[in-house]
């Protein structure tokens, strides 16, 4: 049994590897959008956030006394694996906004969750950081879905005509 600070400690390591897997999918993602600038645009934004995120991530860390080296390498490397396997599908850039707004709906359940725990556990700045990265996910989600429709019909046009569609 722990104390709330120790829970909350342990759930900030948790959304640091979390955004350090975001920030390996989102470059992998980013790295091959040839036909989408808009969504392109949007991805390049959003993993300039989550690099900011990282770093007001690890301000919490330390200022709670600890790191979250473990599980930020072993969330690099699926995240690694996740990017790789866009490389295999024929409607990648489909495929990829969905992944992309998935794993937003996850984000935002994280740092509601640290919200709650931080406000428990009378932490006041990480309850602070945790609410400005809560509005950066929510932003992105918002953003994705309004654009699904939009990068699917896309997707469908380039195909039925041709050309390169998956990316």
């Amino acid at each position: 049994m722990g104390t709330p600070a120790d829970h909350l400690h342990a759930w900030l390591r948790d959304a640091h590897a979390m955004e350090e897997q975001a920030i390996t999918m989102l470059t992998s993602q980013s790295a091959r959008l040839e036909n989408y600038p808009e969504l392109k645009a949007q991805i390049d934004k959003h993993l300039q956030e989550t690099r900011d995120q990282v770093a007001m991530l690890d301000r919490c860390l330390e200022r709670t006394g600890g790191s979250s080296n473990i599980k930020d390498i072993t969330g690099k490397f699926v995240a690694f694996g996740q990017g790789l396997s866009g490389l295999f599908v024929s409607d990648e850039v489909v495929k990829g906004s969905l992944a992309s707004y998935t794993f937003e709906q996850m984000e935002i359940a994280s740092y509601k969750i640290l919200i709650a725990a931080a406000e428990y556990a009378g932490d006041q700045e990480t309850k602070r950081v945790c609410e400005a990265i809560l509005q950066q996910e929510l932003a992105m989600a918002q953003w994705l879905d309004e654009h699904a429709a939009t990068i699917t019909r896309k997707f469908l046009e380039r195909d039925q005509q041709g050309m390169t569609a998956k990316h």
